[in-house]
Order: C-alpha cells, then sequence, then structure tokens
C-alpha cells in the first residue's frame, strides 16, 4: 500500500493554510474519507502517518493491529512484502471505476463489505450512532445515544447461533442458509447533510441575479422588445443586490469565511469555487460599469463592449455551478450532462418572475408578452430537464437511487407538489391563460418553484451512503 497522502502532492497544505471549509472536497471523495475538523473548521483525513513513514516507520495502525491484518509497504517495488502478498492473492478495491487509481486493496474482499449500496442502511447500527456525532454537525444527545446503542448490544440468540454453526462448517452454502442476505453490524457514523440550505439559498439569488440582467440584455441585443432605461436599472440594481446577497450565503456556509479571500489571491485554477468566484467578481464589475453609465448618460463606443461582457458573465454566472457540482466526483447525480441546461432556464426563470412582479406599474405590451413567452419556454425546457434526469437510464446505481429519492422517496411530495404543481404546472397554465392581472402571482409561484427544485437537486444526492 503506497502513500495515499504526501506534502509536495499539492492536495492539501498540512497545516490546512489553504483549506477554506467549503466542503467541496468531501462532496467530492467518493469514498467519504474526509471530515472537518471540528476544533480547526478545515478539513482533515488519515494522512498515512505521513510523520512516521518519512522517516522509515510504519503507520500507527499497521502496529497496533493484534492481527496483523493491515499490511502497508511500496507497492512500486516488486520484491517487497506488500507486493508479495497482492500478487498471491485474489484482491479487490473500492469504485476502481472513479479513475482514482486506488492503492487501498482487500484480500477477499466481497461485495457486500464494499460496496455501501449493496446492503440496506440500517436505522441503527452499532458505531453508526454516536455520542457526540461526527464534526461540527455533532448533535450532542449522549442519552439518546446510549440508549440506542443498548438497544443495538442486545442482539438475541439466532445472531449469535448462526455464527457457532458458521464455525463448525465454513462453507457457502451454509452461511447463505443461516443468514440468506447480508445486513449491516456496524457502520460509519453519517456526516449529515454537507451542504444546506444556504447552498439552496444561494443558488436561488444567483439564478434571480443573473436572470434580473440577462433578460433585459436580450431583449436590447436581440430586438425583442423595448426596455425602458428605468426597468434597465431596475434589473442592474437587482441583479447587483442579489449577487451580494450571494456572496454573504457563500461565505456564511464556510467553516472558515475569514480565508475566502484565499479563493482569490492564492487560486487552485482546476477548481470551479475558484472559476466561479472569478465569475461572480467580474459579474459584479461590469454591472457597476453598466449601472454608471446608464445613471450619467454617457454614450461610449466601450458600452456595447460592456454589455456583451454583461450577457456573457450573467450566463456564466447562471451555469457555472453545474460544473462545480459536476467536480463532486462521490455525488453521481450531479454529473448530469443536462445540469447547466437547467441552472440557465432556473435563472431565466427566476429573472421573468421578478420582473413579473412589476407588471402592475409596467404599460409596455411588448414587453410584457416577451416577459411572459420567456416564462412558458423555460418552464418548458425545466420539465423536460426534470423528466431527463429522473426518468432516463443512469449509469449508476447512485444516480438511479437518487433518481428514486426525489420523484417515489422522501422527496416525492416535496417535488411532485412543490416544484412540479406549484411551481411550474400552475405558473405556466396561469400564464397561457389568465389574463396579464394574475402576473404577479404567477412571479412569486415560479420564484418559489425554483427555490424547491433546487434545494431537492441540492439535498438529494447526498442521502446515498459513501461508505
Amino acid at each position: 500500500m503506497t502513500a495515499l497522502y504526501r506534502r509536495d502532492d499539492g492536495i492539501v497544505d498540512f497545516n490546512n493554510q489553504r483549506c477554506i471549509g467549503c466542503k467541496a472536497c468531501m462532496q467530492a471523495c467518493p469514498y467519504d474519507a474526509l471530515y472537518i475538523d471540528p476544533e480547526t473548521n478545515t478539513a482533515a483525513k488519515c494522512n498515512y502517518c505521513a510523520h512516521r513513514v518519512d522517516v522509515g516507520l510504519e503507520p500507527a495502525c499497521v502496529n497496533v493491529c493484534p492481527t496483523q491484518a493491515i499490511i502497508s509497504g511500496d507497492l512500486d517495488d516488486p520484491k517487497s512484502n506488500i507486493s508479495r502478498i497482492k500478487n498471491r492473492n485474489q484482491v479487490t478495491a473500492r469504485k476502481a471505476e472513479k479513475g482514482t487509481l486506488p492503492a487501498l486493496f482487500y484480500i477477499n474482499g466481497d461485495l457486500d463489505s464494499l460496496d455501501p449500496l449493496a446492503t440496506p442502511v440500517a436505522e441503527e447500527t452499532m458505531w453508526g450512532t454516536q455520542v457526540a456525532g461526527v464534526g461540527h454537525w455533532a448533535a450532542d444527545h449522549e442519552s439518546h445515544a446510549l440508549d440506542r446503542l443498548g438497544s443495538l448490544l442486545n442482539l438475541g440468540d439466532s445472531p449469535q447461533m448462526a455464527e457457532r454453526e458458521f464455525k463448525r462448517d465454513r462453507s457457502a452454502e451454509l452461511l447463505e442458509s443461516v443468514r440468506p442476505e447480508a445486513r449491516r453490524a456496524y457502520d460509519a457514523p453519517q456526516k449529515g447533510v454537507l451542504w444546506g440550505w444556504q447552498v439552496s439559498a444561494y443558488l436561488w439569488t444567483k439564478s434571480i441575479s443573473a436572470g434580473a440582467c440577462l433578460l433585459p440584455m436580450m431583449a436590447e441585443t436581440l430586438g425583442l422588445a423595448d426596455v425602458p432605461v428605468w426597468l434597465e436599472i431596475f434589473g442592474l440594481v437587482t441583479a447587483l443586490v442579489f449577487l451580494g446577497l450571494t456572496g454573504m450565503l457563500l461565505m456564511w456556509d464556510l467553516d472558515q469565511p475569514k480565508r475566502f479571500l484565499y479563493v482569490l489571491l492564492r487560486p487552485q485554477w482546476k477548481s470551479w469555487l475558484v472559476k466561479g468566484a472569478y465569475i461572480i467578481t467580474g459579474f459584479a464589475v461590469l454591472l457597476l460599469i453598466e449601472m454608471l453609465l446608464l445613471a450619467t448618460g454617457w454614450q461610449i463606443r466601450l458600452e456595447e463592449v460592456v454589455r456583451i461582457g454583461l450577457l456573457a458573465f450573467a450566463t456564466l454566472a447562471a451555469i457555472y455551478t453545474a460544473f462545480l457540482f459536476a467536480q463532486a466526483k462521490g455525488r453521481d447525480f450531479w454529473q448530469s450532462p443536462v445540469l447547466p441546461i437547467h441552472m440557465l432556464t432556473h435563472s431565466l426563470t427566476a429573472g421573468a418572475a421578478i420582473f413579473m412582479l412589476l407588471t402592475p406599474i409596467v404599460d409596455n405590451d411588448k414587453w410584457t408578452s416577451y416577459i411572459a413567452l420567456t416564462l412558458i419556454v423555460t418552464l418548458v425546457v425545466h420539465l423536460a430537464c426534470d423528466v431527463f434526469e429522473l426518468f432516463s437510464t443512469h449509469p449508476t446505481e447512485n444516480a438511479t437511487r437518487t433518481a428514486h429519492i426525489i420523484s417515489h422517496g422522501r422527496y416525492r411530495n416535496l417535488f411532485w407538489l412543490g416544484s412540479v404543481l406549484v411551481g411550474s404546472v400552475l405558473p405556466l397554465l396561469m400564464t397561457i391563460f389568465l389574463p396579464a392581472a394574475f402576473l404577479p402571482i404567477v412571479g412569486l409561484l415560479a420564484l418559489a418553484g425554483v427555490f424547491i427544485g433546487q434545494h431537492i437537486w441540492v439535498r438529494a444526492p447526498q442521502q446515498i451512503p459513501l461508505s
């Protein structure tokens, strides 16, 4: 087993100087190996006892194991003990299909033990319920946890008798007859939902910001409607305000908000969190410049360049989170190819909904028709994306189970009643069949639907256990 954690990898600083506690690494790890240290509020994991390995010693877990069940060494050396053992035995590795090149191998490892989805998740398991939980998601319910642990220890006679019989005869046939289905005797403690309501709210405010900017700019650039100057300024101000709220929610969700500047000043350009931070910053700068040009009435050649830049940055702000979520390799459902389209339609729907709130004071039929048509088209595309993401064939069991959780599981009522009926179908029908006087109500329903849909898409994939 080669060392999984090296100082010169540039992945995680040993002193946690670059970790901002965004928890993106925890969503990206398909093995659920990372956690947030409750004292430092930074990402942490087993470092393979690098301080011991660097001086030629073995990791502590290898030394303390009384049965020598853990073996370490250099797999690149064919003469090493671990290489010889690996070559003599049938070994398996966890989630090799993720392309992480795992260096941890199991001798005679069975699927029920290695795949967290191979056995049903028990409501209570040994060690799965901790007194204080894990990290800063810990809920200190000591007495309740001890009661649950006591109930787990009362295993009864049947499992013990089955174990004694199995020791007498180790044949696979007897194991199947005594215990036909594998069950979880103990489990890793659940870390909870890493990205909570702050992330859902951040997606919602970002959608409103991008949409409020995009719709007037698209109308003017493509000649779809005449946009009064005051309405364009309203869109820019709304975009800037909700973009500010987006930044506040992002920093609120961080466990080290004071280190947010590291994203800008010490960027890791492979991360879409960094790219997104620069996109939001560029979007804010262009919004301020365009507001200044409109407020002062200056007509300069750069104005067209600013408008084109705004269209580009608003679009990027709407969709970049799809690529950020796609980097979370541990959550297969977020790897959907239509997620960028999903987020762009959410932004256009939210933008149209915001302007619908102003229809009682806007005397411009062409603009009102443009907003209504935008909402109709985006809601239809949104529903089509939902159908594709939930009911098409998924490449992995992880994604399939997530889709089932949304459509038929714990989120079914919120999805069908909130996102589909209240947030999509009703606004669609009201826009088509009712007069323009109902558009403010349509706008409120559409905004609620966007939030509910994004909230489900953030939380549901996190219900799938990774370990």
